[in-house]
């Protein structure tokens, strides 16, 4: 993680990336947050399960956090909820899902794994996915497309094989039951992980405020980054205390 010569002057936020991400990710929200949260991005590339990943991010974590997970970094995010709540000060989850994989969607993680395998590199497997993770306004965005293969190239196949194994663990409960800001961002055009599932999210705890990324496919933090830094902002304005475990919402009326 990041050091910060201050790091008592500003609130800690820890930023959880996805699968084959890293702090290139969230490049744009590291210095346009850098005002209001020491930030530092977690690194969940070397964990052989989601626990041991929660774990680590934990043993190097300030006594109390903010903490934002992306996508498999939401899964993560919500583990360390589950292990460690009255640490979180309050909670983001962006482009992710609370759900474990369906039998189909087991299946597919497995078929990607394979080719991956047969491969040996993860390049070429990502350059066709490319349609599924982004918006078709950004399917042709060399710079974007660019940034995004520098990522998957840094950390290759075996990071990609080690992640698509780890078991995804329904987090509804956990949801449910945290009393603290709670943001949901979702991309409006997110195939991945759709906005349907990010509205059920929000419905589960009348504390989580749903906020849409125009322009967005799956990786709404780089595909509109001022969006994505904004929400965070607010999410960071919200007066609020430190998670608390234990008490179940249900809010009747969806997100």
């Amino acid at each position: 993680m990041s050091t910060d010569p201050h790091p008592a002057s500003r609130p800690q936020l820890i930023l959880i990336p996805g699968l084959l991400n890293d702090a290139g990710l969230w490049r744009d929200q590291l210095t346009g947050l850098a005002g209001l949260a020491d930030c530092r991005v977690a690194d969940i590339t070397r964990g052989e399960s989601m626990q041991a990943l929660a774990d680590s991010v934990l043993a190097d974590a300030a006594p109390t956090f903010a903490l934002a997970g992306f996508s498999l970094g939401g899964y993560v995010a919500q583990e360390i909820a589950r292990r460690a709540p009255q640490r979180i000060e309050r909670l983001a989850l962006l482009d992710t899902a609370i759900r474990p994989d369906t039998p189909a969607r087991a299946a597919l993680r497995r078929s990607h794994e394979q080719l991956v395998r047969l491969q040996g590199t993860f390049n070429a497997f990502g350059d066709r996915m490319l349609d599924t993770y982004l918006a078709p306004a950004h399917r042709h965005d060399e710079a974007l497309i660019g940034r995004i293969r520098a990522m998957t190239s840094r950390l290759g196949s075996e990071v990609f094989l080690r992640q698509s194994g780890l078991v995804r663990e329904d987090g509804a409960a956990v949801l449910q039951s945290l009393d603290c800001p709670l943001l949901i961002a979702c991309g409006e055009q997110d195939l991945l992980t759709p906005l349907a599932a990010h509205r059920e999210m929000a419905a589960l705890n009348p504390r989580a405020r749903l906020v849409v990324i125009p322009d967005s496919g799956h990786l709404a933090p780089m595909e509109n980054p001022s969006a994505v830094t904004q929400a965070l902002a607010d999410w960071l304005h919200e007066p609020g205390e430190p998670c608390r475990p234990g008490v179940s919402h249900a809010r009747q009326t969806p997100a």
